[in-house]
């Protein structure tokens, strides 16, 4: 990211609530025209730190600056930004495009320019047809695109968007997230993206944050931190991912149980106690008495079906229980639970991960 194309920039902020830190001194630079997600539990400080971007929080240290300028001290109706947030709160009494203009009413537009900015936002969000209805003959899939249209039509140079699918069932939230990121590609404007869920994150995300305790834990693609987690935090938030401890030997090797592995990713310490990660669908069963680097004698624990795949969990000689994510192939019907197995841990995808808390807790 070159100097210059940041939109929104938090320098160590900090902000604390009643002696209670809720982000603690984070740091993060957010590209132009990027779709970041900020992910993680309840009470990460995701949230505070959105506030904090559209003004409704006053960081106690550090700077916010979106689009080069300082706009710690600037009130939120005087920042290039508008939210979306969980709750559409939208007029009952209004159409939706009466909904979706609203906000032009406090800027010099003519009528003519009105109506027009909210047709051409009502049909980026797929909602032509829809401008006389009232907010209750809409489904909440529909009411969201209002709310998102109301914000749009604005031209704000970052949209900040509060969990906004949180409301809505499954298969509407898939269907959005897609909706989604390719409005955000069509406009070109930044979104900052507030959500505890990992599939959305990952679905949307240029880049994503993942938080816990008011710090960021990882920052990259979604590809880098799914793939090469740094905490056994991260490794276990994002996704499901086997959590092991290990002894490390060094040269990349550990035991696990008696057994010594080859971990070709992660932190490469000279000896002592690690966590060792694998995520599930890299994770290999077959038949017992399978030898090789990395094969690990196994039992199998029990299946769970979950239509196109089967979680497979097995035990180790150790007593660590690993699961498998293996396709609906027939590969894995001949076993029964009981079953001796090989589970194969391949080197490539075996991760050491080196923190502290993690280890010694």
């Amino acid at each position: 990211m070159t100097s210059g194309s940041q939109a929104v920039v938090l320098e160590r902020v900090t902000k604390r609530f009643d002696g209670v830190t809720a982000v603690d001194d984070v740091s993060l630079e957010i590209g132009s025209g990027e779709f970041f997600s900020l992910l993680g539990p309840s009470g990460c400080g995701k949230t505070t730190s959105l506030r904090m971007i559209a003004g409704f929080e006053r960081p106690d240290a550090g700077r916010v600056l979106i689009g080069g300028d300082d706009v710690t001290e600037v009130p939120p109706h005087r920042r290039p930004v508008n939210t979306v947030f969980q709750s559409y709160a939208l007029f009952p009494h209004l159409s939706v495009e009466q909904n979706v203009a609203f906000g032009l009413r406090f800027q010099p537009v003519t009528r003519d320019d009105s109506r027009r900015r909210a047709a051409e936002v009502l049909e980026l969000v797929r909602l032509r047809g829809y401008e006389s209805r009232r907010p209750h003959q809409l489904s909440g899939g529909q009411q969201q695109r209002v709310a998102l249209a109301r914000a749009l039509v604005l031209s704000p140079a970052v949209l900040l968007l509060d969990e906004p699918l949180g409301a809505l069932d499954a298969r509407l939230r898939r269907d959005l997230q897609i909706e989604l990121k390719s409005i955000q590609r069509e406009i070109g404007i930044t979104f900052v993206y507030v959500t505890h869920d990992q599939e959305e994150a990952l679905t949307m995300s240029d880049r994503l944050a993942v938080m816990a305790d008011g710090r960021v834990e990882q920052l990259g693609t979604p590809r880098e931190v799914y793939e090469h987690p740094r905490t056994p935090f991260v490794a276990d938030f994002l996704g499901v991912s086997n959590l092991m401890r290990a002894h490390a030997i060094g040269a990349g090797e550990v035991e696990v149980g008696g057994v010594r592995l080859r971990a070709a990713r992660g932190e490469q310490p000279g000896t002592g106690v690690v966590r060792l990660t694998i995520r599930p669908e890299r994770v290999r069963i077959s038949a017992a008495g399978e030898t090789g680097e990395n094969c690990v004698p196994a039992t199998i624990e029990r299946f769970v079906y979950l239509g196109s795949t089967t979680q497979v969990f097995v035990v180790l000689p150790g007593g660590d229980r690993v699961q498998a994510l293996v396709a609906n192939s027939g590969d894995v019907d001949e076993y029964d639970v009981g079953a001796a197995v090989t589970a194969h841990l391949p080197a490539d995808a075996l991760r050491i991960l080196t923190d502290d808390a993690a280890v010694t807790a």
